[in-house]
């Protein structure tokens, strides 16, 4: 990966790939050929090579002469280039899967123009172009499904490299790399002491895998030094939109915003901040217990922490052009993110959770910015109903995980859904506490009179006839019936 380049540093990185003996399996001399099909299977099958060989990026290079690797100049301009009135770089893109980065540059050299197409390797699938997926076998370009052995090595190159040690920017000095991360928060977040010189500073990022050595001694910050320490993660072109979006509306709706913010910092050094922005923007709640009522926010504030963390934990960062979104309604709290739940999420409760990205999730949770291993989700049910707010969903859609807290509602205003959804969680919960659901505990989950046990029981059959909880002893009386979810049965 990488970021912005100038043109010196593009015109020195062309002088510094030509010096290449010839073509490789991540990189294309062409002259003039920009026929947009040939491109975008080049973006293919250099995305693909350059993760079989390790390189943190592919290129294809226009105005070269092919057998002698002189500069010779080409006609072509990406940046004027259009398929059918939409601009190339748009259409390409369209039609990769998964989205990728790539960038065209147009520099001159000797007054001879040139063309560098610079192609970020593939990260968690091959990709493919219109729907074919393709690979170089030496200097030429096959269909991926050609080549099995090649496949399988492609398989096992992700398999190797997680999001997190992939190449976020390359090439740079000590001090350099001091400019793009906020280093001081990297100690204070661990608790430790800030080195007094900058080699040790440098060694402790290194142990962690926030940075790395290339083979010419230069320093490659990673994706996870990017993503948590970035000091601006515009800094960093394939990492740029996956700030984190915070948008309130006025209503229920998506009408009328109020503000929205997109954060600019790596998820470490910002979280404390944007809780904190989050809790302010929320509103308060009168809560009503068995002794005492008082005004607290609507939402519990570990509640929010988790789901916003789970969150940033568990996207998916192949998916490129989105990020994090928390979105803060009048009746209700949503946060959603890239990727589809590893986890049935009707089961996100009991199951212990399984991470895209455990090398971030690791160190999230030795900063104690999310709860230990498995811990998170049944503090937020926790707190819902501490807090007697509706039960919270956890969704699957379209390719995101969303997941919804609502703001308070008496039970006569809640839908039946809304009760039997509630019910299963409570259940669930005591069940994951060696413990078992009862028309008492419900009674008190719901903040029901004693006298209106039969609005339990209503809410307890019709949960039983959804078929998410199951009667634990049948043998028993009806005031002793204990309750456990269907698939504890």
């Amino acid at each position: 990966m990488s970021i912005d380049r100038t043109e010196d540093y593009i015109v020195i990185l062309i002088k510094e790939l030509l010096k290449q003996p010839a073509e490789t399996e991540w990189l294309e001399f062409k002259h003039n050929n920009h026929d947009k099909e040939m491109i975008g299977e080049y973006i293919s099958a250099l995305s693909n090579s350059a993760t079989l060989h390790g390189k943190t990026n592919a290129y294809v290079m226009w105005g070269i002469e092919d057998e002698s690797l002189n500069i010779i100049g080409t006609t072509f301009k990406p940046s004027s280039t259009k398929v059918g009135g939409e601009a190339l770089e748009n259409w390409l893109l369209r039609l990769l899967t998964p989205k990728i980065n790539f960038k065209f540059y147009e520099v001159s050299i000797d007054d001879k123009n040139l063309v560098l197409l610079e192609i970020s390797p593939a990260a968690i699938n091959p990709v493919s172009f219109q729907g074919n997926e393709y690979i170089r076998l030496n200097s030429h370009k096959k269909k991926l499904k050609e080549l099995p052995e090649k496949e399988r090595e492609l398989w096992r190159a992700f398999e190797n490299t997680p999001f997190e040690k992939q190449i976020a920017v390359e090439n740079l000095d000590d001090s350099e790399v001091l400019t793009y991360l906020d280093y001081t928060h990297y100690f204070e977040l661990l608790k430790l002491p800030l080195p007094e010189n900058r080699e040790n500073i440098l060694n402790n990022l290194a142990q962690d895998d926030m940075i790395t050595k290339s083979e010419n001694g230069k320093w490659l910050i990673t994706n996870l030094g990017a993503i948590l320490f970035a000091k601006n993660l515009s800094s960093f072109s394939h990492l740029k939109r996956k700030s984190i979006r915070v948008i309130q509306y006025k209503d229920n709706s998506k009408v009328y915003t109020i503000k929205e913010i997109e954060g600019n910092k790596g998820y470490a050094v910002g979280f404390e901040g944007l809780i904190s922005y989050i809790n302010n923007m929320l509103p308060t709640n009168e809560v009503i217990k068995q002794a005492f009522r008082e005004n607290k926010p609507m939402y519990p504030e570990l509640s929010i922490r988790e789901i916003v963390a789970n969150a940033i934990i568990h996207q998916d960062f192949s998916q490129t052009g989105n990020s994090v979104m928390i979105e803060i309604f009048a009746n209700r709290f949503e946060v959603t993110n890239p990727g589809e739940p590893l986890v049935d999420t009707d089961r996100f409760l009991d199951t212990p959770p399984k991470s895209r990205n455990e090398i971030l999730a690791s160190f999230m949770r030795r900063i104690n910015i999310c709860e230990e291993r498995g811990s998170g989700i049944d503090k937020i049910v926790f707190e819902t109903e501490l807090y007697q707010l509706p039960a919270p969903i956890f969704e699957s859609t379209n390719g995101y995980t969303r997941v919804i807290l609502f703001a308070h509602k008496e039970l006569k205003d809640m839908l039946k859904g809304d009760k039997i959804r509630a019910c299963y969680l409570h259940c669930t919960l005591k069940y994951i506490q060696s413990d078992y659901m009862t028309n008492t505990t419900l009674r008190e989950r719901f903040g029901i009179d004693t006298k209106n046990t039969a609005m339990v029981s209503r809410i307890i059959k019709d949960t039983l006839e959804s078929n998410k909880i199951s009667l634990y002893d049948e043998s028993v009386g009806t005031r002793a019936r204990t309750y456990v979810p269907i698939w504890a049965k």
